[in-house]
């Protein structure tokens, strides 16, 4: 979800699935993200 410019979109908390919370928390427990890089990566709000 990128729009034209390459920036993160802003997600609502409605716009989170089950399948996409648990690999952004895999990626963040494993050491891969910090939780502020998963937030600019994702455009989630924290």
């Amino acid at each position: 979800m990128k729009s034209s410019t390459n920036k993160a979109v802003k997600r609502t908390q409605k716009d989170y699935n089950l399948g996409f919370k648990l690999a952004v928390v895999s990626q963040v427990e494993k050491g891969e993200l910090t939780y502020k890089q998963a937030q600019k990566t994702y455009g989630i709000q924290g």
